[in-house]
């Protein structure tokens, strides 16, 4: 049912075999108004709150928008609002939406949209919850207009609303906010500059997005997540190829523009065709993890999971993921985003890379030999890898392990499940973090209790509370010490380095961004 408002403004062998056989031939992609794009995997979570991965983040950027977005200095600017106002000495944020915002099925959005959607959002996200706890009201006071009441003052707020990770602030119809977050999400009306078309939709093979005409980019120029979107192409399409060769030759061939996430063997010779582009995906550099399930033996002990600390050795799984150029991988890395603010090096000896150190902790934790099952994502290159290292390394210290693969969406559901092991639990996942996921104690999703593996670890909590109100730069990197010195102590995740992807494209392309994967201002040069 159309809506008014109150004023009446309208304002990778079988998958590849199967997904080579539904993909229609590529034409050269120069010669077409279509931007030919190779995703790292398969979209199979369209859900941006339901704990998706990469490529969940790189759909949902097209599609939606978001209140504020952050710049390449990390700052939050406006984007569907026109402004904001700061009343009360900081406890009341009256945010204003843009004119003429519309949705994809040609609704206005409303501020009765945006409350919807950020209440949603708030209470699965890290920082929403943090927003939200000290929110006593959150309303729409016209159409236009929604206003956040504080109990106390929360300078943060706009960079709540601007995260460009996990969870990101989407808004969407008040309609679809009550089913996001619950995988039950499956229709994609946002208001950004592409649309999904669902019509077109190929599982295994193909996605397809379309110029959202009625979109109306910011005046101001384009900054990382901020300033103006421009849709310079008519359709966007996702080519699935789980076979880097095929990916590769068709780069090569100019039958693909983009191809997002290249293995590192292959960078080289890219590298060497004049013809294309290889950089790096991520300018604040991500992270491999290991999460254990702290719900469940063994890994409920907090000492069986650090003892597998002294073991680690960061460099060996580097190697596993992106090979032997140091250019791309980092490790002695911590808890948070290297050569960024908070990041710290105290306590990380802990990981020696000393097997015969972490089987004496383990025999004296009170591990019983209970049998572990490690999850391994096999259409995701660098998490697969990782698991194999991880699941070989866990059985030398002494774990009896049960590796078991899967492909990414099967992973998302299972890892949500929390379940004991013979009701189709699990022990141990190893995730990908981007950047801004470990920028800091406010977004880190690993040191919290609310993302899958469940560890609760108050001292933790109650240091980032502190965080948030602590009065200066030194204080808040004398926190984010302290809780890496807890996270060594308890374990609730183990980092393993970070790496830098690669990405490479066509060189007629500008606009190429270096901060992830978004196709709003990408355009031919």
């Amino acid at each position: 049912m159309a809506r008014t408002s109150d004023h009446g403004i309208a304002r990778r062998g079988m998958v590849a075999g199967a997904a080579a056989l539904a993909m229609p031939r590529l034409v050269r992609a120069q010669e077409s108004g279509t931007l030919n794009f190779v995703p790292v995997a398969d979209l199979t979570v369209l859900d941006p709150l339901f704990a998706g991965p990469d490529v969940t983040g790189h759909h949902a950027a097209q599609v939606f928008d978001t209140l504020y977005g952050m710049d390449s200095r990390l700052v939050p600017q406006p984007q569907m609002l026109a402004g904001h106002e700061i009343l009360d000495d900081g406890t009341r944020w009256r945010l204003t939406l843009r004119q003429g915002l519309r949705f994809h099925d040609n609704e206005p959005v409303l501020a009765a949209d945006a409350v919807a959607s950020l209440r949603r959002w708030g209470a699965i996200d890290v920082l929403g919850m943090k927003l939200f706890s000290i929110t006593d009201a959150l309303s729409a006071i016209s159409d236009d207009v929604l206003e956040f009441r504080l109990r106390r003052p929360f300078p943060l707020l706009p960079t709540a609303l601007a995260k460009p990770a996990a969870y990101t602030p989407y808004i969407m119809p008040a309609r679809l906010a009550a089913l996001a977050g619950t995988g039950k999400l499956t229709e994609m009306v946002g208001s950004g500059p592409y649309r999904f078309v669902a019509a077109e939709r190929v599982v295994g093979a193909r996605v397809v997005y379309a110029r959202f005409d009625r979109y109306q980019p910011r005046p101001e120029a384009p900054s990382y997540w901020s300033g103006g979107k421009h849709a310079h192409f008519a359709r966007v399409v996702w080519h699935v190829m789980p076979d880097a060769a095929t990916a590769a030759a068709s780069l090569r061939k100019g039958e693909i523009d983009w191809w997002a996430d290249v293995p590192p063997d292959l960078g080289p010779l890219l590298a060497r065709d004049p013809r294309l582009v290889v950089q790096v995906q991520d300018f604040i550099g991500g992270e491999m993890i290991m999460r254990f399930n702290a719900l469940h033996p063994p890994f409920d002990n907090p000492k069986v999971r650090a003892a597998i600390l002294p073991a680690i050795d960061q460099a060996e799984f580097m190697t596993a993921i992106a090979g032997d150029d140091r250019r791309l991988w980092r490790d002695r890395v911590g808890v948070f985003s290297l050569g960024k603010p908070m990041s710290t090096d105290a306590g990380i000896e802990v990981m020696a890379g000393d097997v015969a150190a972490s089987r004496r902790l383990l025999a004296a934790s009170g591990y019983q030999g209970e049998r572990i099952v490690v999850l391994a994502v096999a259409d995701y290159p660098s998490m697969f890898a990782a698991a194999q290292v991880g699941a070989d390394l866990l059985r030398r210290i002494g774990f009896n392990v049960d590796l078991q693969t899967m492909d990414y969406g099967t992973q998302m559901q299972r890892r949500g499940s929390r379940a004991a092991l013979g009701q189709g639990g699990w022990s141990v996942f190893f995730n990908w973090f981007n950047g801004y996921n470990r920028y800091d104690p406010a977004a880190h999703l690993g040191i919290t209790s609310t993302w899958a593996g469940w560890p609760r670890i108050d001292e933790i909590e109650a240091l980032r509370d502190r965080w948030f109100d602590a009065p200066d730069l030194a204080a808040r990197q004398d926190i984010a010490r302290q809780i890496q010195l807890l996270v060594w102590r308890d374990a609730p995740y183990i980092p393993l380095g970070s790496y830098y992807p690669l990405t490479a494209y066509a060189k007629g392309l500008a606009g190429v961004p270096k901060g992830g994967v978004t196709f709003f201002n990408v355009r031919r040069a």
